[in-house]
């Protein structure tokens, strides 16, 4: 049997998706990788979106390259290079048209891989891009393309893939102007955040400053609110957390009382989706006298924070 690569389980977000409109540079204009053809042509799907399809087409499907048809047509965002997606998978052998992997469809935990990076599966990837949230996508997959070099098979594969939600790679809000007393940020290519700490005093109030305002849905008490962030230390200017190095966002709860962790992003409490903001927070609103090794921030840290808010979801994250 075929051996094919998971794909990331984002668990606890729903099918319920808000602020999720993708910004990244290649969703306007966007430009395919795969397009339909003879053998993408030939898949049907019955059963409804977001539930476990019956796939049907001819075998044994004679597939060279990646080919994709929409079979339904979603009303949403577009999918574009960077962005962060959530789909249901079905994968069906291309000479059996047997079932042999498909995601939970269950409403809860849904698949998600960031595009152009789904260096496992270049086919899936590829078809994809372009497609509009809300759609269901057949994607046909040569061998080579649609498993790993251990899986032992030279069977094509059939990928029926419903877009869920989709989130941009970066805030796209309106730049704003410095403020001063802040650390400066400078912004890669891809959008990562460098930060420049200022000498002098180090702050003892929690202070907060917008570096683009987005036009998104406002933030509430007990949100759940989709990020990428790095958090820095101070002191020793030492990065304690990020999610730029695999580009995959969180899930932070966004509370003005819950202390921090991996997922209390501090300050999101009135940001719009859309928006990066920068905040400073002193030991008293942080860590405190408690070191902490996920992040790793040493005890008595004043703590910077970039964040980039990237939508909301209706769910509360899994346990």
């Amino acid at each position: 049997m075929r051996k094919f690569v998971a794909l990331t389980v984002a668990a606890g977000l729903l099918v319920a998706l808000a602020g999720c409109s993708s910004s990244s540079d290649s969703a306007a204009g966007c430009t395919p990788q795969a397009t339909a053809g003879p053998a993408s042509n030939l898949v049907t799907a019955t059963g409804d979106f977001g539930t476990a399809p019956t796939v049907s087409f001819y075998t044994p499907l004679d597939v060279t390259g990646p080919q994709v048809t929409t079979l339904i047509k979603g009303t949403g965002a577009t999918v574009g290079e960077g962005d962060y997606i959530l789909g249901e998978y079905t994968f069906v052998d291309g000479a059996t048209g047997q079932v042999q992997q498909k995601s939970s469809y269950n409403g809860s935990d849904s698949a998600g891989f960031v595009v152009g990076k789904l260096d496992a599966l270049p086919a899936l990837d590829a078809g994809v891009r372009c497609a509009t949230v809300g759609s269901r996508l057949a994607i046909t997959m040569p061998p080579v393309a649609a498993s790993d070099s251990s899986a032992g098979s030279a069977d094509s594969v059939v990928a029926v893939f419903d877009v869920i939600g989709s989130f941009p790679a970066r805030a796209d809000g309106a730049t704003q102007p410095a403020q001063a007393g802040f650390p400066s940020v400078a912004l890669g290519p891809d959008g990562r955040p460098g930060i420049t700490i200022p000498s002098g005093a180090v702050p003892t109030d929690l202070k907060t400053a917008v570096l683009k305002k987005g036009n998104g849905a406002v933030v509430a008490e007990g949100d759940h609110v989709v990020v990428k962030y790095t958090a820095v230390v101070w002191a020793d200017k030492s990065v304690a957390k990020t999610t730029w190095d695999d580009g995959v966002p969180v899930v932070a709860t966004a509370s003005a009382t819950q202390p921090l962790s991996t997922t209390v992003v501090p300050a999101l409490v009135g940001q719009t989706v859309g928006s990066q903001y920068i905040t400073v927070v002193p030991p008293s609103a942080g860590y405190g006298s408690t070191a902490s090794t996920d992040p790793a921030v040493p005890a008595n840290s004043t703590l910077i924070y970039v964040v980039d808010v990237l939508g909301t979801v209706q769910a509360t994250p899994s346990q």
